[in-house]
């Protein structure tokens, strides 16, 4: 039974505070921290959407909820509605902060109220030539049912009044942001530079929106509704997998809401009437807050011209084993080589695809395909070795969540060319980030493999860290080739003894791998462990960590998302230390180093330690064999784990206290960087 589980709902929340800490980090530069608000609502809203949402369904179990969960979600979901409306409140204070910070630069984000003449030429204009013909406005009547209002939208809801006249009636805009840009620039008066909201240009054409009726008076205030974004797919063999995922998404937009945001100066009778028409109860996450809304949109602030507002750019360095110009594949079969990106360029795998599609003697290319991006070149090579007659197998994975929709017409674009498409594993979702090439010569069959932590998206690549293994080492390829080879036919699992597959082995593995340390330990030898992951909830290999503790194995975690265990507590995790980084790169490379006697193994993972990786889908933990690379990966984590400039501590109280310390400063992603930039000068 666990002895000490933070909810991990909670912690996902301590998560989000240390996105707003670099919102408010004066150290950051201006725009990116504006950019820091944005990912901070973005990430809420996917909170909300999934975690929250699966709270309100297991709060409907009753009694047995707390069973399923190991803690009450009534309690949690109280707890949630706590701390969000503190950090909303938090987040309204760095946001008017940094209003008045543009503004030291005669930079003003202005209202409908505020524009002169010129401006108001401007915004007329705008509206008329892009705005009028996409809005469609709907009447609220007493009468008449709540259109479905659109998940991750926003609207206006509005007041129509006509003076001396006490009748109002009330209408919802929607604001067309998926296909306008939310700021848009004015033009320049007086030296000063200028931003308007999209919804301003909407609240100040109120009157030509609604020509038809005599009213002279027009108010608007922002709604936001947020709705329950988890797929169910049951298991029903007389549908396709395409159509039941087609099916799941259609009921999405018509989801149960789960958080309703409002502009806290809406009157009291409009507020009513929304709550009411969307049935909104007691227990339900009611918002009031600022006149905006969907600040996820400040990911996309405009350029405003000014080098200092934005970090400074980091070249990706060239690596030392890949020649400029040079065979690539010549380049694997030589040594095993690793890939971190955004340190080195995503370009480096493009080129691999590339040259697989051009080489005479590549057969096949497989791939799994998780997220891909909006211009994937990743794609582009693959239907190029179909075209130059090589076989070419994807694994698409359909609930990818949020792009599933992407996925599907991914998936159709390589049928129509001939690339074989494997549309996942029923009942499992396919999160490996496997790539296999073979190439026969001579009759000579010579496997080459890529394995990663994450997604072949070149877009994430710029700002995601990940690492990726290029090998050709039988003992994975071989298994990297029966991984393919179960994909293609589920029912027949082979014998892996290199590879770690979830949902067969994982567990099994991290446990045996935890009690050799614990074992080495007690016998007085040196044991340690390195953890480094996107999150860590699985209540099991918590306990397991506790006894490594219990027993003296000193541990040290890096985990930037979500993390259950607590740390400090005398003998059970007095041994166990834990920080989180946020900086500029979102850190997404998953990997795990065991002291073994001072024989260290070591692990690259696609797998977070949480029940879903472990139990529910198809992730792949690779070793490391090639001794440079797994000093390399250590050196890597030290560093990491010496960051006393964006490392938070991760403690019992969540309170993301800044890792401080006397010793020169230590930005981790920086000196990340110095150091690759120093390995990629020596000889290969």
């Amino acid at each position: 039974m666990i002895r000490t589980y933070i909810p991990k709902e909670i912690s996902w929340l301590s998560f989000n505070e240390r996105i707003l800490q670099e919102a408010e980090n004066k150290e950051v530069p201006l725009i990116e921290r504006f950019k820091f608000l944005g990912i901070y609502s973005n990430n809420l809203d996917e909170y909300f959407r999934v975690r929250v949402a699966t709270l309100k369904r297991l709060s409907q179990l009753g009694s047995k909820s707390k069973d399923v969960l190991g803690y009450s979600p009534k309690a949690t979901l109280k707890r949630v509605q706590e701390i969000v409306l503190l950090q909303n409140t938090r987040f309204e204070k760095i946001y008017e902060t940094l209003i008045q910070e543009l503004a030291k630069y005669n930079i003003h984000i202005i209202n409908e109220k505020q524009l002169n003449q010129e401006q108001s030429e401007f915004v007329r204009n705008y509206f008329h030539s892009e705005v009028r013909i996409k809005l469609m406005p709907f009447l609220l009547e007493k009468d008449k049912e709540m259109p479905n209002l659109t998940d991750d939208a926003i609207y206006l809801a509005t007041t129509l009044k006509k003076k001396g006249n006490d009748k109002t009636r009330y209408a919802l805009i929607n604001v067309p942001t998926n296909i306008l840009p939310r700021f848009i620039i004015l033009p320049e008066s007086e030296g000063k530079k200028c931003l308007i909201y999209l919804d301003d240009i909407i609240r100040f054409s109120l009157k030509d929106i609604f020509f038809i009726f005599d009213y002279d008076e027009f108010s608007a205030y922002t709604i936001k509704l947020t709705k329950d974004a988890e797929l169910e797919i049951a298991d029903d063999i007389s549908e396709s997998y395409i159509e039941k995922l087609s099916k799941s998404l259609h009921q999405r937009k018509w989801g149960s809401p789960v958080r309703f945001i409002y502009d806290r100066s809406m009157p009291a009778d409009l507020i009513s009437i929304l709550k009411k028409k969307l049935s909104f109860g007691p227990e339900d996450v009611i918002i009031p807050a600022d006149r905006y809304h969907n600040l996820k949109d400040l990911m996309n602030i405009p350029d405003l011209g000014k080098k200092k507002f934005h970090y400074e750019g980091l070249v990706p360095l060239p690596h030392r084993d890949i020649q400029p110009g040079k065979s690539i594949l010549s380049a694997i079969k030589k040594k095993d080589i690793m890939l971190f990106f955004p340190y080195h360029s995503f370009d480096y795998l493009i080129d691999l695809l590339r040259e697989a599609s051009l080489d005479p003697f590549v057969t096949s290319v497989q791939i799994t395909l998780y997220r891909l991006a909006r211009n994937s070149g990743v794609i582009n090579a693959l239907l190029n070795a179909v075209r130059n007659g090589k076989s070419v197998t994807t694994v698409v994975e359909l609930q990818a969540r949020f792009d599933e929709e992407a996925n599907i017409l991914w998936g159709n674009k390589l049928m129509e060319a001939g690339v074989k498409v494997i549309y996942g594993v029923p009942g499992l979702k396919v999160h490996a980030k496997l790539l296999l090439i073979t190439r026969v010569k001579n009759d000579v069959t010579q496997r080459y493999a890529a394995v990663g932590t994450g997604n072949f998206n070149e877009d994430t690549a710029r700002i995601y860290t990940d690492h990726l293994l290029l090998t050709t080492d039988v003992k994975i390829t071989n298994e990297v080739h029966k991984t393919f080879n179960f994909f293609k036919v589920n029912y027949k699992k082979e014998n892996f003894y290199h590879l770690v597959l979830s949902p067969f082995s994982l567990r099994n593995k991290i446990n045996l791998l935890i009690d050799n340390e614990i074992k080495n330990a007690k016998a007085g030898k040196n044991a340690w462990i390195y953890i480094k992951l996107n999150n860590l909830s699985d209540t099991e290999i918590i306990e397991k960590l506790y006894e490594a503790s219990s027993a003296g194995v000193n541990i040290k975690l890096i985990i930037r998302g979500m993390m259950s265990l607590v740390t400090g507590i005398k003998d059970v995790s007095e041994n166990i230390k834990a920080i989180g980084i946020v900086d500029k790169f979102l850190e997404h490379s998953r990997f795990m180093i065991f002291c073994n006697n001072d024989d260290e193994e070591c692990y690259i993972s696609s797998a977070d330690l949480m029940p879903r990786n472990i139990d529910h889908r198809i992730e792949v933990t690779c070793p490391i064999f090639d001794n440079n690379i797994k000093a390399e990966l250590k050196k890597i984590f030290l560093i990491q784990w010496n960051d006393n400039v964006k490392a938070r501590k991760l403690d019992a109280n969540l309170s993301n206290k800044f890792v401080k310390s006397g010793k020169k400063a230590n930005r981790s992603q920086l000196e990340v960087y110095n150091y690759l930039k120093k390995e990629s000068q020596k000889q290969g």
